[in-house]
């Protein structure tokens, strides 16, 4: 094991979304995550979230399951799930059962509307959670309305790094003062708290609330994608003085007459856009690309996922991975002395359960009975 978590022992109760992608985060970064799974089953080399961990497969709904998952638990510095609110209470491994068998554990909830309020126990996807923060409202264009961003806000931005950045916080504060805790990482709750720059605008009175009608959201003509000669794309954030004046130094435009001044005058926003995207036009994206890559223009062509990973930057960086055939993210971000690493491929369900177990200090015998009693799933 590598990285700046190696040591750190992390259950994860299996789930969907931004638990498993945490949990993969947690292991690239050293942790040894031990899944507990519903069903055994074969790794998938497409599961990439499973990369890096280790799995154990409990019929969770059998008492002798139970008492398992709690041995587990004893013996580990943080769990985290990610089931409706109640859930793990009815399964008898709720915060209070969990805390007194290991008073210093770290308990983890991933939610989409959080533990408490009227909508705490309603079901929900990414573009609900992020549909009642003000983000989904703000992206798109003013003729299309909303745009659903992936699920990249949502469930990874506002939910899986907002969970691992608790569990991290509530580890080291439990270093210090012997006791666990529970996080709360509720979805809407995180995305709101990335909202904190578009609020501050908003009450400087710099924002607005229609789409495309700001200098982030695609209203301004230094802070857009504009379509090329071959129908792919290019991006520019010309932001800065300096680097408006060489954006329109290479497209070789006058953007007005008052030069920078202009920048935040939204009624030259509408013609200034359309000379640009006239000009880019005339040009493919690779020729705009040996005119403005490289330099401070603040320009970047639009790539697609497979152009993305063939990008000499990203080759250079190293940034993707290839694992049984798949190509995939590498870790991130990056440590100077601890580096993190792929411990292994997706993890298969219930493959490990012996050696879990044995770690746990069961000896064969106990192992034995625990599999009679059918406590134990292999496939």
């Amino acid at each position: 094991m590598s990285g700046p978590l190696t040591g750190i022992r992390i259950i994860e109760m299996a789930g969907i979304g931004p638990g498993p992608f945490a949990g993969m985060l947690l292991a690239d970064m050293g942790a040894d995550v031990i899944r507990i799974d519903r069903a055994a089953g074969a790794a998938t080399p497409s599961d990439i979230s499973a990369r890096g961990k280790r799995s154990i497969a409990l019929d969770l709904k059998k008492p002798e399951a139970i008492d398992l998952a709690l041995t587990l638990i004893a013996g580990a510095d943080a769990l985290f799930e990610g089931f409706r609110p109640g859930v793990m209470e009815k399964l008898g491994l709720g915060p209070e059962i969990c805390l007194e068998r290991n008073p210093k554990l770290v308990y983890g909830r991933m939610t989409g509307w959080g533990q408490e309020g009227p909508l705490s126990h309603s079901a929900g996807h990414d573009i609900n959670y992020i549909a009642v923060t003000g983000a989904l409202a703000a992206i798109g264009r003013k003729a299309s309305g909303p745009v659903p961003p992936l699920n990249l806000v949502g469930d990874y931005g506002g939910g899986s790094l907002y969970l691992i950045m608790g569990l991290l916080a509530a580890l080291l504060e439990a270093r210090t003062s012997g006791k666990g805790q529970v996080v709360d990482a509720a979805i809407t709750d995180g995305v709101i708290s990335l909202m904190a720059p578009t609020q501050a605008y908003m009450a400087g009175g710099t924002w607005s609330l229609e789409r495309e009608d700001n200098w982030l959201d695609g209203g301004s003509h230094f802070y857009d994608t504009y379509q090329c000669a071959d129908g792919k794309y290019i991006s520019i954030g010309a932001i800065e003085p300096q680097f408006y004046a060489l954006l329109a130094e290479k497209l070789e435009l006058d953007l007005g007459q008052g030069g920078y001044s202009h920048l935040f005058e939204k009624d030259q926003w509408p013609l200034l856009k359309q000379r640009i995207a006239d000009k880019v036009k005339t040009k493919t994206r690779d020729q705009w690309c040996g005119i403005m890559e490289g330099t401070d223009v603040c320009f970047a062509p639009v790539l697609d996922a497979n152009e993305a990973v063939l990008y000499p930057h990203n080759q250079a960086r190293k940034n993707y991975v290839e694992i049984d055939g798949v190509t995939q993210s590498a870790p991130a971000p990056r440590f100077s002395r601890t580096p993190s690493s792929i411990q292994r491929g997706p993890c298969a369900a219930g493959a490990d359960a012996d050696s879990i177990l044995a770690e746990a200090g069961l000896g064969r015998g106990d192992i034995e009975s625990y599999k009679q009693a059918g406590a134990i799933r292999y496939e």
